[in-house]
């Protein structure tokens, strides 16, 4: 029944709907007249049972004029001929009860003071006032119900469950039952307010607690689960991730408080629940005015620029116009993609793009000489921890020598401020590439007694969606059909997005006073097992049953759990609340330091790896290698 009243429907309007729309005004106009005349004839009729005299028939007839006159001249005053039918709500219907009201009244003085008709009815009058305005809203809710209708009916429509019914939840509600642009139909909300249960909302019914959406998803047969709780927390999202597990249905959320504050419309942007959601705390915010004295119209270098974080932070500082910014990164492809799109987006800013080795002396000392640097920063790194593993020399060849040689550079240059990437895999390191990133971060914050460059660290964990983490590896095996791949069922990481990792590095650039390790406030420790199962349950599938996930045993000098600070740093804060400053007492001498990337030079010239891991286990000495045996390569 319902697909042939829609085909009707759009018949009509494809055929009619050009005339429909020109002269909508006029039609307005003549239905609201011929309601007001039948709202008369009805009161008459009330009035008399039916059986209504020639007398006061001829009385209607000659009032009719009048009553039509004076009711259309109120619809005219009061603006309703004005408002879409299809969103009529609570202040269109006031609007009417007032033009209703008022044109009674003046039809009352009109019909018995001016014209004298005494014998006109003073009930008939009250009654087509009355009847009017339940005639005038009655066509406009009848019009808006059923475009409802047909909408809700629409096949190409997808069922929605909506948790939440506070007020964004209702909203999200009218705007899909009213926009034919939302394709949504509502079936359902859920909220765990024991007041509303069992409420309905624009007629939509609340259905149950988050805890059944699982249950609720499959009986209402609900494509999606959109989640209108703008102001929920990242544990209240978890809970709605596990109680969604097994709907194999796609979850979407609204945008957040701050977001529709600043933009109302962003309600109808919803998009995908992603992993930044569901991170165990608030995203970092850093005060970005302070960037612009320190950014706008200098100049700055970026080494490993093509890479995630070095390809963000071009993204970044570009907006603050700096006078130059310089691209230096070894892998042309990626410089080439990041060049097009930085010059696209700021066409004003002036870019330079260097391809070139932070590991060659020669070729640093050009780019710093012909850019000259006021900013830089040292982004370029190997990063994979089983990687080096396998091959330990070419980890301290970029990640020691080339940060020296950069570090070096900088401060014959004069560069006024220099700032490393480091990570937390530095402190108390069980991997090469930690303990080589360990040595950069003591080499460069001895370098701050010499020169006026100010040498800064930050320090901080894994970066979601960076290349070659976890989360592209997942997302690939979960379109492979699996299975997700993890090392270990307690293993856990600290968790940052990208551009929450590069405002940090940007504010350290302001707060470093040289010999500064900052590190992020990065909440707590993420299972990297309930990543992988957030993964499945947001790409709509159900873990172990569609998609397993699989434990292969820890890597090659992978620890279960990461840290943030040594025993021998003191942790300070700063005058961010997010950042804090890490002190360490007992430091390495730079004498000694040096010392010790002489003797990996010596080392990396002699080409023995165990020569190299044992000159590392001399630099490092909580650095605990492993044995040559263990280091097999991943299959």
């Amino acid at each position: 029944m319902r697909q042939p009243l829609i085909q009707v429907f759009q018949w009509f309007v494809g055929r009619y709907g050009v005339f429909l729309v020109r002269y909508r005004s006029i039609l307005v106009v003549c239905t609201q007249l011929g309601l007001i005349a039948l709202a008369n004839l009805t009161a008459f009729a009330l009035r008399f049972d039916g059986d209504i005299s020639p007398f006061y028939l001829q009385l209607f007839l000659q009032g009719l004029p009048v009553v039509l006159a004076i009711f259309g001249l109120g619809t005219f005053v009061f603006g309703i001929q004005q408002g879409l039918w299809r969103y009529v709500g609570l202040h269109d219907l006031g609007r009417i009860l007032w033009a209703s009201v008022v044109s009674s009244a003046v039809t009352y003085l009109a019909l018995h003071g001016i014209f004298g008709w005494v014998a006109y009815p003073r009930s008939v009058i009250i009654l087509t006032g009355l009847l009017g305005g339940f005639y005038l809203a009655g066509i406009r809710l009848g019009v808006r119900w059923f475009r409802e209708w047909l909408r809700v009916l629409s096949p190409s429509a997808r069922r929605v469950l909506i948790v939440g019914a506070g007020h964004a939840g209702e909203l999200l509600v009218r705007d899909m039952l009213s926009d034919p642009g939302y394709h949504y139909r509502p079936v359902g909300l859920v909220d765990d307010d024991p007041v509303k249960r069992r409420m309905k909302i624009h007629g939509i019914p609340v259905v149950g607690r988050i805890e059944d959406i699982s249950t609720l998803s499959r009986t209402l047969v609900a494509h999606e689960i959109i989640v209108a709780i703008p102001s929920a927390s990242h544990t209240l999202k978890q809970r709605i991730i596990s109680a969604a597990e097994g709907c194999k249905v796609p979850i979407k959320v609204l945008p957040s408080v701050k977001q529709l504050l600043a933009d109302p419309a962003a309600l109808r942007q919803i998009r995908p629940m992603s992993l930044e959601d569901l991170l165990q705390r608030e995203p970092v915010q850093t005060d970005l005015q302070e960037l612009h004295p320190l950014l706008e119209g200098r100049r700055v270098l970026v080494t490993g620029a093509g890479g995630s974080i070095g390809s963000e932070l071009c993204r970044q500082i570009a907006q603050y116009r700096p006078a130059s910014l310089v691209l230096f990164e070894r892998y042309e492809n990626a410089l080439y993609a990041l060049d097009l799109e930085l010059r696209e987006k700021f066409p004003s800013v002036r870019f330079v793009t260097a391809v070139g080795d932070v590991t060659v002396q020669d070729r640093v000392a050009e780019v710093l000489a012909q850019t000259k640097p006021e900013l830089l920063f040292h982004a370029a790194a190997h990063k994979h921890v089983p990687l080096m593993e396998l091959n330990p020399k070419e980890a301290v060849r970029n990640n020691v020598l080339g940060t020296k040689t950069v570090a070096e550079a900088a401060l014959a240059g004069g560069v006024q401020r220099f700032v490393l990437i480091s990570t937390d895999k530095a402190v108390n390191p069980t991997s090469i590439m930690g303990a080589t990133k360990r040595i950069a971060e003591e080499f460069v914050q001895g370098l701050n007694r010499y020169g006026r460059t100010k040498f800064t660290v930050v320090r901080f964990g894994n970066v979601l969606g960076s290349n070659g983490s976890v989360v592209p590896r997942f997302a690939e095996q979960i379109r492979n059909g699996g299975p997700v791949t993890v090392t270990h069922p307690d293993i856990r990481r600290f968790f940052m997005t990208i551009p929450e990792a590069v405002q940090l590095v940007l504010q350290a650039s302001v707060l470093g006073h040289g010999e500064d390790v900052f590190v992020l406030d990065m909440g707590e420790q993420i299972k990297v097992a309930e990543l992988a199962k957030n993964m499945i349950v947001l790409s709509g599938l159900v873990p172990e049953q569609d998609i397993r996930v699989v434990f292969t045993g820890l890597r090659p000098g992978e620890k279960l759990f990461e840290e943030l600070f040594e025993e021998s740093e003191q942790v300070a804060p700063t005058s961010h609340p997010k950042i804090r400053r890490a002190l360490k007492s007992g430091a390495p001498s730079f004498e000694r330091v040096e010392e010790a990337v002489r003797r990996l030079e010596s080392a990396l010239c002699e080409g023995d790896d165990e020569a190299v891991i044992r000159r590392i286990q001399e630099a490092v000495p909580s650095y605990q290698p492993l044995s040559p045996q263990k280091v097999q390569p991943t299959s």
